[in-house]
């Protein structure tokens, strides 16, 4: 049997159900217990014609133009579990298992397609539109963990949100199918969740199950039932009816609070598996208002705070959770891969892994702790808050420190 999907959740609550014209997004990103993810971001930039760009196993073509993008990602590979760019487009994936086994051989990873996705496009349906013609072009494929001993090949789905509106994106191979979404709220994890309603997909895709004798062309097109395991796709989102509980009222701190949760499973933390990072972002309806992204940066969200990014230009990069690099000499870029595991951990992983100790020997101070960090993140989200209900044009000066900001203040706590 094939191995587990990782037990990701992404989330998008659009208006009626979120608060005053915003658009709000979340992951949990659930990975191998020990893997370090980092926040990176990297600037809009111009490309020569003819450059390529190496992705985590395969090269490509590069485009003339990428967008600026900041993205949670496993530090060991070049894409994303998750992130946004300049334009105000989220992008998540999901690692999925269906009928069909995922490639072995090195293609593209979901992971990056969702930074291809990010630097890509300009608006969700773009985003969507580049990674089905890089899915067309090069596939997917290849080894999802830092594991040199076993290959864990996966399909992938993925959520990606701008503003305006949603796209549910799920694949198989190169075959896809994608749902619109504009109100409500939705949730995607580890299995197929597409159904009938279906607004673009792959021009070959009925044509191929057909072939396949997966679909009959009598019946409704279910996408779900068409590609899932036997009895794989059930409704897996428990994280939703939290959200649609807080009637209309969805705002950062209510994703927070579901992606905080242990007991509805949404915050992973089990022998295999860990929430290792997590993202929430708020997206305005109204452009004159900027996007904010918040990131931990580090593992389990009942334990992490959840420090805002505003695109500017100029903006600090933050060393302290980036993990060090290792160039060509990365087990990862050299063939046989993952022969050894270098230590991936960046300052702020490192003074987690401190702070959780003192959770667990000490429960006095450990809480004290906490109350400070949750203190400290409430004082981000209220000033995230009045800049989203100001009337004048927000100053770039203002928030071009932000994120590192935030960080800093973090680790001097934790010292």
């Amino acid at each position: 049997r094939m191995a587990a999907a990782p037990p990701s959740y992404c989330f998008v609550a659009f208006p009626p159900c979120s608060r005053d014209g915003l658009v709000v997004f979340g992951k949990n990103s659930a990975r191998p217990r020990d893997e370090v993810q980092e926040v990176v971001y990297f600037a809009a930039a111009e490309h020569d014609p003819g450059s390529r760009v190496e992705c985590t196993y395969i090269e490509i073509e590069q485009v003339p133009k990428t967008h600026a993008v900041v993205l949670s990602r496993p530090s060991w590979l070049w894409g994303a579990e998750m992130g946004a760019n300049e334009h105000g487009v989220c992008v998540a994936n999901e690692a999925v298992v269906t009928r069909e086994p995922a490639s072995e051989s090195e293609a593209l990873l979901g992971m990056d397609l969702v930074r291809l996705g990010l630097e890509r496009g300009a608006t969700a349906k773009e985003a969507l539109d580049v990674i089905v013609a890089l899915l067309e072009e090069h596939g997917q494929g290849g080894n999802y963990y830092e594991d040199g001993s076993s290959c864990h090949t996966f399909q992938s789905a993925f959520l990606i949100v701008d503003r305006n509106e949603a796209w549910i994106l799920e694949t198989s191979g190169k075959y896809w199918a994608a749902e619109k979404i504009t109100e409500g709220v939705k949730c995607i994890c580890n299995q197929l969740s597409l159904t009938t309603k279906i607004d673009a997909e792959h021009p070959e895709l009925r044509n191929y199950v057909k072939s396949q004798g997966w679909w009959n062309g009598d019946s409704d097109f279910n996408f779900s039932e068409v590609f899932s395991l036997a009895d794989d796709h059930l409704a897996c989102c428990s994280g939703r009816e939290s959200l649609e509980k807080q009637g209309g009222d969805v705002s950062a701190q209510a994703m927070i609070d579901v992606l905080r949760d242990k007991d509805s499973g949404v915050c992973v933390d089990s022998e295999s598996f860990l929430t290792t990072a997590s993202i929430v972002s708020v997206l305005p309806q109204d452009p004159s208002f900027p996007c904010i992204h918040y990131f931990t940066g580090t593992p389990d969200p009942s334990r992490s705070i959840f420090k805002p990014f505003i695109f500017v230009d100029d903006v600090k990069l933050v060393p302290k959770v980036q993990s060090p690099s290792f160039g060509n000499d990365d087990p990862a870029k050299k063939i046989p891969r993952f022969q050894e595991k270098p230590d991936r951990r960046h300052e702020l992983y490192k003074a987690h892994e401190w702070a959780r100790s003192l959770l667990e020997n000490d429960q006095d101070k450990g809480q004290k702790l906490m109350r400070i960090m949750l203190d400290l993140e409430k004082q981000g989200l209220e000033a995230m808050e009045d800049i989203l209900s100001r009337t004048e044009i927000l100053d770039p000066a203002e928030v071009v420190d932000l994120f590192y900001d935030c960080v800093d203040t973090e680790l001097k706590f934790f010292k």
